[in-house]
């Protein structure tokens, strides 16, 4: 029997809502320092590149579409934990309660102007 090629071959990129394109901007491009990968001509959406996966942030009420926050966190890699946690709240990001340590990585999370859940993520040991 033959093995047919995979149907979906990546992800290009993933949705997040929000009820304020400008504030969303603000929060994903200057206080997590996400850069621009490109606007949506006239619409109000803004892709942010996170290096391995694109966010789309768009305003939901312009497409036609409920808001509903995303309340299971989005992980942001994060090379050094302890310095991008500080980082962020020197920017005024306010984390929700304590990192976890989960024996193979540490993560800890936050959420943008909307109530979307995000986080910092790193791996500091194989498995997981």
């Amino acid at each position: 029997m033959a093995v047919s090629a995979p149907i979906v071959t990546g992800t290009d990129f993933i949705a997040v809502g929000t009820r304020d394109i400008a504030a969303a901007e603000r929060f994903w491009g200057e206080m997590l320092g996400l850069p621009v990968r490109k606007r949506w001509g006239n619409m109000p959406a803004v892709e942010f590149d996170t290096g391995n996966l694109t966010i789309a942030v768009m305003q939901s009420d312009a497409f036609g579409l409920d808001f509903r926050p995303h309340t299971h966190p989005i992980a942001l890699h994060v090379e050094d934990f302890e310095a991008a946690k500080a980082e962020l709240e020197s920017r005024g990001i306010e984390f929700m309660g304590q990192a976890i340590d989960s024996g193979v990585c540490l993560q800890q999370f936050f959420s943008d102007p909307d109530g979307n859940v995000v986080g910092i993520h790193h791996r500091y040991a194989p498995g997981g």
